[in-house]
């Protein structure tokens, strides 16, 4: 574990960040966190905390951690993506081995429509991707 702490501290939420910076040069020698600002990774908004000027120091900081958020984000949207692949096979390899009748009676409608829904989004938008291409 690293002996010195960092300047800045982003609390994660679902849409993006509570942004404190870590103060621990205080005369208590405890470790002080003042909330700075409030980021949004959808939009990219910053939102200054209170009264608070953000110093371009803040916005470096805020901004470095929001592009690296992004891509940690997207990063992770391709993993379940690929993880969700598995688990169709999986499920393909469950039904053909040791799927029950009444096991497939209480999955078979819903597993039929998300796989033609994501199939019809699938072929819809690889058309799309062919016809840019001509």
């Amino acid at each position: 574990m690293s002996t010195e702490l960092p300047e800045y501290y982003f609390r994660v939420r679902e849409n993006g960040a509570f942004v404190f910076k870590v103060d621990t040069q205080n005369r208590h020698r405890r470790i002080e966190m003042d909330q700075i600002a409030v980021v949004n990774t959808r939009n990219g908004e910053v939102k200054p905390h209170g009264d608070r000027t953000l110093s371009n120091a803040d916005m470096a900081a805020i901004e470095d951690w929001l592009a690296d958020r992004k891509a940690l984000l997207a990063a992770r949207d391709i993993d379940d993506i690929l993880r969700a692949v598995d688990h169709l096979n999986y499920t393909a390899h469950w039904v053909q081995t040791r799927a029950e009748e009444d096991q497939l009676d209480m999955v078979t409608d819903s597993l039929l429509l998300a796989m033609h829904d994501l199939r019809t989004l699938l072929v819809r938008k690889k058309a799309e991707r062919l016809m840019k291409g001509d």
